[in-house]
């Protein structure tokens, strides 16, 4: 939008400083001094004119040349004044640091996970481990809970994996799924959990047997070495302390899925976007399709759902970093698949759109493109009023940027890599984080749990050891802390 007014007569003075104070209202207000001289009263063009008056008609005209520079300056300087501020951050992108808070956590490696705050101690629950083996995503699944009363220096069992997994009270071992604290209370949401079994169809075709027509099996195509058993939820648990849990729904109304997003805001749960089916990357082409979605649903006490829309103007995804903050839902990012063809040169199925929204039905397109390169399994956190995205995957090399925002629409680079690495060897995703507040709620640090360094190359023997078990601290000197 322009910021010089249009005129549709050289009278309508009053229309034009409405129209630039109108198109600047809080820009205005910051400066105090354009809002005065905008606001002047303006001179308004007689009525009628009479012969008497032709010889001061230069000087009107004139008057009117002069005020309309004036409009001009006012709007550029406003203009000029104002395009900064979206992207102005609380803290010096200079001045950031990143430090090891805990090495070897005795959770182990893991990916995949979940960490909340509550009532001053922080909560680890369930994930995935890569196990020593070339079949792709083969991995243990976890339903333990972990406790840190020192901001993740060190660490207490709270419930065993071994106990949760025979205790029917307790939620089954899950990774990429959510974990959110709302009235006091934590609630898990959703998730897969992992399973392969050898396709004992293979051996039949191979033998000529045709499939039964209801089995869907085209007895032509590849025969895929291994079938999916892995288990979507849309189960939800609660819990005050995170050893005893109670399930509030064993079937909530929306689709189980994995790698969805849900926050807590204004007294309710929101559960939106994410996937079900292993995508093909990990299962080959012959297995079921990965599905995406983009509804959005809300609960009060994770037993009753609403459903809000049954598809955001979004497009469906997986894997996206969400925030609640300044009364709305803020959504980053994401993926519709992990890998395309050919690897090296081939655009993957990636986004770094931004989206907002204050109830979960009406949603706005805040940037199209932030100034982080599309990534999924990142994660995006507050510092002081400041969004701060980082890690994620890419598929050719794992982005080694960190970059904040003050509005979700203007980007600025921060200084150095997450995790104080050298190289995108080093760089996590699917890792945990949360933002740490002071006594006055002003979020002043972030740490990061866990997280994968994985790639897709299953023949490497090696590729399960790139998990981690650690917890990191991120710092920036905030202006006024």
């Amino acid at each position: 939008m322009s910021l010089i007014p249009e005129f549709s007569t050289r009278s309508n003075w009053e229309d034009a400083i409405a129209q630039v104070v109108g198109t600047r209202d809080r820009c205005f207000a910051n400066h105090d001094g354009l809002a005065d001289l905008a606001r002047r009263p303006a001179p308004i063009e007689p009525q009628r004119r009479t012969a008497g008056r032709r010889n001061g008609e230069a000087n009107l005209e004139r008057m009117r040349a002069r005020l309309l520079m004036v409009m001009v300056m006012v709007a550029v300087l406003v203009g000029a004044a104002c395009s900064g501020q979206g992207g102005e951050l609380s803290f010096s992108p200079d001045l950031s640091r990143w430090q090891q808070v805990a090495d070897d956590a005795p959770w182990g490696g893991r990916a995949g996970l979940q960490v909340v705050e509550l009532d001053g101690s922080l909560f680890l629950l369930g994930g995935r481990t890569p196990r020593p083996s070339t079949i792709p995503g083969d991995s243990d699944i976890w339903a333990d809970v972990w406790r840190s009363d020192d901001e993740g220096s060190t660490w207490t069992e709270l419930v065993n994996h071994e106990q949760a997994s025979e205790n029917a009270d307790h939620w089954p071992a899950r990774a990429y799924f959510q974990v959110v604290v709302l009235q006091d209370t934590i609630f898990v949401i959703g998730g897969q959990d992992y399973g392969l079994m050898e396709n004992p169809f293979c051996e039949l075709l191979e033998q000529g047997l045709k499939p039964p027509p209801g089995l869907g099996i085209d007895p032509d195509a590849p025969c895929p070495e291994f079938l999916p058993t892995s288990n979507f939820f849309n189960d939800v648990w609660a819990s005050t302390d995170g050893i005893s849990w109670t399930q509030q729904t064993a079937a909530a109304p929306w689709e189980g899925r994995a790698g969805l997003h849900a926050v807590a805001l204004d007294g309710y749960l929101y559960v939106f976007g994410g996937s079900t089916n292993d995508d093909s990357s990990i299962i080959g082409a012959g297995g079921p399709q990965r599905l995406y979605f983009n509804d959005v649903w809300r609960s009060a006490d994770g037993a009753d759902w609403e459903q809000l829309t049954e598809a955001a103007p979004w497009e469906p995804r997986a894997g996206a970093s969400v925030v609640a903050h300044d009364g709305a839902i803020w959504l980053f990012g994401g993926e519709v698949g992990f890998t395309c063809e050919p690897v090296d040169s081939c655009e993957p199925p990636y986004f770094n759109d931004v989206w907002r929204s204050t109830d979960g039905v009406d949603w706005e397109h805040v940037t199209d493109e932030a100034g982080w390169s599309p990534r999924p399994g990142h994660q995006c956190e507050l510092l002081a009023d400041d969004f701060v995205c980082f890690g994620g995957f890419g598929l050719r090399g794992n982005p080694t940027d960190v970059w904040a925002s003050s509005d979700g629409k203007s980007w600025t680079e921060l200084n150095g890599s997450p995790w104080a690495v050298d190289d995108e060897d080093g760089i996590r995703y699917d890792f945990a984080s949360l933002s740490l507040a002071d006594a006055d709620g002003v979020p002043r640090s972030i740490l990061t749990f866990g997280g994968d360094r994985e790639t897709f190359d299953f023949d490497d023997p090696e590729n399960y050891l790139r998990i981690e078990d650690d917890v990191w601290l991120f710092t920036a000197d905030i202006a006024g802390g």
